[in-house]
């Protein structure tokens, strides 16, 4: 396997509203001292809560990486547990970002699909997880709320063609630290990269 295919990009969020500390980017930055292993080219980023912003980013994350996998984790307030969303929505953007914009069309992209899901299971990677003893609880949603977070999944997904995942993270201390997240993160990803493995490998059976 080539170097390129083993590039991992995971991406957190900035400030917005009551955070003014996104746990999703110390999560993120947390994960980044732990390391994904040595066969893993990592690279993080942190992404401005603005439409306009990812409408531009993520497409370059993918143009200049070309990762085997982009992984976007944001802050959900009113996450208990850390989640795992399964997919992205293409319509209902009403709510502004930190510069009191949206779309006119209130969607990610004009004519694409109403809901792309991710080619990783999402379900699986949950219950893998959980059965390591991590000591953190995970879940699975369908719903990854129509902001910023559902935003940048849709745009990746329609991108990637469905090779993205997202990660919603609850506020720090509520009831997780960053070192927490970040270990979370870190097993959390190692398994998608085990999904996305074992289903290359039975491709070329």
């Amino acid at each position: 396997m080539d170097n390129s295919s083993r590039t991992v990009v995971v991406t957190g969020f900035g400030p917005f509203g009551e955070h003014i500390v996104n746990a999703s980017w110390v999560a993120v930055q947390e994960m980044e001292k732990l390391g994904l292993g040595s066969n893993v080219d990592l690279h993080i980023h942190e992404v401005p809560v603005e439409y306009q912003k990812v409408q531009s980013l993520v497409p370059s994350l993918w143009k200049q990486y070309q990762p085997w996998l982009l992984v976007h984790v944001g802050v959900s307030g009113m996450a208990t547990t850390v989640t795992l969303e399964t997919c992205g929505r293409n319509h209902g953007y009403k709510v502004l970002d930190n510069n009191s914009f949206c779309p006119d069309s209130q969607c990610c992209i004009v004519g694409g699909p109403d809901c792309i899901n991710s080619v990783i299971d999402m379900e699986s990677v949950c219950k893998r997880v959980t059965a390591s003893g991590l000591g953190v609880v995970v879940s699975v949603s369908k719903d990854a709320g129509r902001y910023l977070c559902d935003f940048t999944y849709y745009t990746s997904l329609y991108l990637s063609h469905g090779r993205s995942a997202f990660v919603h993270v609850p506020p720090l201390g509520k009831p997780y630290s960053g070192e927490e997240l970040g270990r979370a993160l870190q097993a959390i990803i190692r398994e998608m990269l085990e999904l996305l493995d074992q289903a290359k490998e039975k491709m070329h059976c």
